[in-house]
């Protein structure tokens, strides 16, 4: 399960698009998680994702 406040969410989820998955996709797939809520989430918070770098920005 992943945090919800979005700056503890972003660090989570872009260390772990670093260090395990390869996409954004892959990381939604692994944790269950809804990928259009977590882009929501972070969109919210100002970020987008970056799937050129695989990170979000």
């Amino acid at each position: 399960m992943l945090p919800k406040d979005p700056m503890i969410l972003l660090s989570v989820v872009n260390t772990k698009l670093r260090d395990e998955y390869d996409s954004l996709d892959a990381l939604c797939d692994a944790l269950d998680e809804d990928r259009a809520a977590l882009e929501e989430t972070l969109a919210a918070a100002g970020f987008a994702y970056d799937g050129e770098k695989n990170r979000f920005r």
